[in-house]
């Protein structure tokens, strides 16, 4: 296991800075470990085969996306050979 320990500083196409922070897991299972580290077979693998939960919290100061000052969220991580990418969800 994991842990995941994030603190990034986002720009909107708007020029709006977000502060993001997440914490998280990774856990990658032995039989799919070697998909994992390999760029080149890593895009093919099903991301259900390993579990990579956040909870981002977003801050910022700009009038226009305020709104994301009070969201709680939960997301989803998958590895890709560029980078990782994640599906956000607001907590209702």
């Amino acid at each position: 296991m994991v842990r995941i320990d994030v603190r990034s500083l986002w720009e909107t196409d708007d020029g709006a800075s977000i502060h993001v922070t997440y914490g998280g897991r990774l856990i990658i299972p032995a039989a799919v470990q070697a998909d994992f580290a390999d760029p080149k077979r890593l895009d093919q693998l099903d991301e259900s085969r390993y579990y990579f939960p956040t909870n981002p919290l977003f801050e910022t100061g700009s009038p226009q996306y305020a709104w994301l000052n009070m969201l709680v969220s939960v997301g989803v991580g998958r590895r890709t050979s560029t980078g990782v990418v994640y599906q956000i969800y607001e907590v209702a």
